[in-house]
């Protein structure tokens, strides 16, 4: 999905605020001001602050499929390939993980009005693209049988926000002292704990 910059420029300032105080707890006026844009541009490119948010999970979500077919579909090993998925699962969470703040809470919210419809789709599409790839991992006897694939995503996704939430007390543990330090500990120890820990649950020579 493409955008000019000014739409860029306005879903990027919505997704900080709705990220920051919840959807219902931003205006369209807010946005506005914090984009320096005329309120009347919102409606023009998005109708509606209800279309804006779709836009921007459709936007956030674009090209992940594709990403992700692409390791599917490489000719080296099951497990090799899996440890990519693993490391761009975590990747895009930590890139996109506003987005994924904003739609957990709207989703856990009973009174929510937002059906988030194609983030649903290209979630099952995500996972039904993994679910087959295990499948044939299992056939040519490289991963295990009886695994609880629902639960991989998820545990990736747990394992992110845990520290992900908790930044001061990993910040202190393990002397993140620095932006750069942090993205370090996200795309090598995390990613590296993650591989480890689903090979040793999925692979059958982990």
């Amino acid at each position: 999905m493409e955008l000019n910059e000014k739409q860029l420029q306005i879903v990027q300032v919505a997704e900080k605020l709705f990220a920051e105080h919840g959807f219902a707890g931003t205006s369209v006026r807010q946005i506005a001001k914090e984009a320096n844009i005329n309120i009347a541009m919102i409606s023009y490119y998005f109708g509606s602050k209800e279309k804006l948010l779709e836009h921007m999970v459709v936007y956030r979500m674009s090209d992940f499929k594709g990403a992700l077919d692409s390791i599917i579909n490489q000719d080296n090993s099951f497990k090799s390939r899996f440890n990519q998925i693993i490391e761009l699962f975590v990747q895009r969470i930590h890139k996109n993980n506003r987005i994924y703040k904003i739609v957990h809470t709207e989703l856990s919210n009973s009174t929510r009005c937002l059906t988030f419809e194609h983030y649903l789709v290209q979630k099952k599409n995500n996972y039904d693209a993994l679910t087959e790839f295990i499948s044939k991992g299992q056939e040519q006897h490289e991963f295990k049988k009886n695994i609880e694939i629902p639960l991989i995503i998820p545990t990736i996704l747990g394992t992110y926000f845990d520290f992900h939430h908790n930044q001061v007390f990993f910040k202190s543990t393990y002397n993140l002292d620095t932006p750069e330090a942090i993205e370090h500990y996200i795309n090598h120890s995390i990613v590296k704990h993650l591989q480890t820990m689903l090979c040793a649950l999925v692979c059958l020579e982990a």
